[in-house]
């Protein structure tokens, strides 16, 4: 799995969600009107037949929590971190959505079929964000993505298999019609063509699920713009509904009335509605800053039961407390981020309030460290290391993953690790998952992130990142764990 790109994204299980990166957005945010009052039409009653022919999803529709997310892990592992008790109760019981944003075509059904199969065993709904369309972001912070269309329509169809025939949520390629400025007039044709394909072969795959193209947000593209560019990617007849806010913190009420315009310009299929990213605009945008901008807030709590006939659901699809790229690693998990935009927040209905004596005063959230008293999120490297490591790369032009397996050859155990290795090529690494990962010219250290700090004799871990090369990718030959030379396999 993979992390959501600044993703989730995406430090998932293996293969799965990246958390991306907040889309590109316009320089300066546009005014807009006030959101419309949400239609006040309940959906309980909403099921069977009647849902199926509307598009819509069931009121009670339980969405699917990942036991494996990053944010899970990080309370798990810092259970005396002053932050913890409001990170755990407000976004770490909430489900997510799982990104598959790193290309790995050879497992990415059995990638899906882990997170559809869980979620149908508990009873719930799954939401799955696909990244992988070529030429992502333009480039930016969350570049990647398949090497071209026809590997893509491939990486789809395997995706499309591990879904099965439970019923899932698929939000399809966060940017990829709203995000087309770097794109020719033939590369967004074949683009848009190839989006259409891949909501048919979702649906030919699995009936149940329902898709979700990407409809930017409500200070990017107008309505009608963006009801153009929807029709053209086929998503009226190969959709469910459109997304909007994904990685973004326009107000819901402005997003709503958003959708519904976009949902006017396409004439008002009744089978298209649209889900909306709240998981960070609870106190709606800061300007024209995009990329990890202080002072934000959880919005509303996932939930299908919205009210109103238009809007399926209100989703995280992007994990709140995932970076964008600026303040951490595009996609890596940050206690500070994910405590700001906690602590300021309604618990969600049904659990207790939190006492705030144990915290921080409110006006002053912590920065990049816990409080002095607390215990680093990951330790200091101990223990004399033997070690052996397996890198496999996936390439293509300009572009890589690589999964780096770290084994403890030793015989005693180690509480934290550091690997370092030179790259012999002009490899540039742009985000990574299940490590820190720096770099420094052709220096390049991964340090874990406490959750998978501990290796017993024997024991091994695995990471990965995405990466760019202009001339080589050849892989390095030599490793260094807590400064002891390693072997490779």
């Amino acid at each position: 799995m993979s992390t959501s790109p600044g993703i989730r994204r995406a430090a998932p299980a293996p293969g799965a969600h990246t958390a991306r990166t907040a889309p590109r957005r316009r320089a300066v945010v546009l005014a807009l009107a006030a959101g419309a009052t949400a239609a006040a039409v309940v959906l309980t009653g909403q099921t069977g037949a009647t849902a199926a022919v509307q598009g819509s999803l069931p009121a009670s529709t339980q969405f699917y929590r990942d036991p494996t997310s990053q944010v899970v892990k990080w309370v798990a592992a810092n259970p005396n971190d002053s932050r913890t008790p409001v990170i755990s109760k407000r976004i770490a019981s909430q489900p997510q959505g799982i990104w598959f944003a790193n290309y790995r075509p050879d497992t990415i059904t059995s990638d899906v079929r882990a997170i559809t199969s869980a979620a149908a065993s508990a009873g719930q709904v799954p939401v799955l964000v696909a990244y992988m369309i070529p030429n992502r972001d333009c480039g930016g912070a969350s570049a990647g993505g398949a090497p071209d269309l026809a590997a893509y329509d491939a990486w789809v169809t395997k995706f499309a298999a591990g879904l099965g025939s439970g019923r899932s949520v698929v939000v399809l390629e966060p940017d990829s019609i709203a995000l087309t400025t770097c794109l020719s007039s033939s590369d967004l044709a074949g683009r848009y063509a190839s989006l259409s394909r891949a909501g048919a072969a979702i649906h030919a795959a699995a009936p149940n699920a329902k898709v979700y193209y990407d409809a930017g947000h409500s200070a990017w593209n107008s309505a009608s713009e963006q009801a153009n560019r929807l029709r053209s990617a086929g998503a009226v007849t190969n959709g469910d509904g459109f997304f909007s806010n994904v990685s973004n913190f326009n107000t819901t009420g402005n997003e709503v009335a958003f959708a519904k315009n976009v949902l006017s310009a396409l004439g008002n299929p009744p089978t298209m509605h649209a889900v909306i990213d709240t998981s960070r605009n609870g106190n709606g945008p800061a300007g024209s800053q995009w990329c990890d901008p202080s002072g934000r807030k959880i919005g509303n709590y996932p939930t299908a039961a919205t009210n109103d006939t238009a809007i399926d659901a209100f989703l995280w699809v992007k994990p709140p407390g995932e970076a964008d790229g600026c303040a951490a690693a595009a996609g890596q998990f940050a206690p500070d981020i994910a405590y700001q935009l906690a602590v300021n927040a309604a618990d969600p209905v049904g659990q207790p309030s939190t006492p705030p004596s144990s915290q921080p005063p409110t006006s002053q959230p912590p920065t990049s460290q816990p409080p002095a008293s607390q215990p680093p999120t990951s330790q200091p490297p101990t223990g004399t290391a033997s070690c052996a490591i397996t890198y496999k790369a996936n390439s293509w032009t300009g572009g890589f993953t690589a999964d780096v397996t770290v084994k403890n050859t030793g015989s005693a155990a180690l509480s934290g690790w550091t690997l370092k290795w030179t790259y012999p090529g002009d490899q540039r690494i742009t985000s990574a998952w299940n490590a820190t990962v720096t770099q420094s010219g052709t220096a390049v250290t991964a340090t874990d992130l406490g959750y998978n700090g501990a290796l017993a004799a024997g024991g091994s871990t695995s990471f990965g990142f995405q990466g760019t090369f202009v001339a080589s990718n050849a892989a390095p030959t030599a490793y260094t764990l807590n400064g002891a030379t390693c072997t490779t396999a």
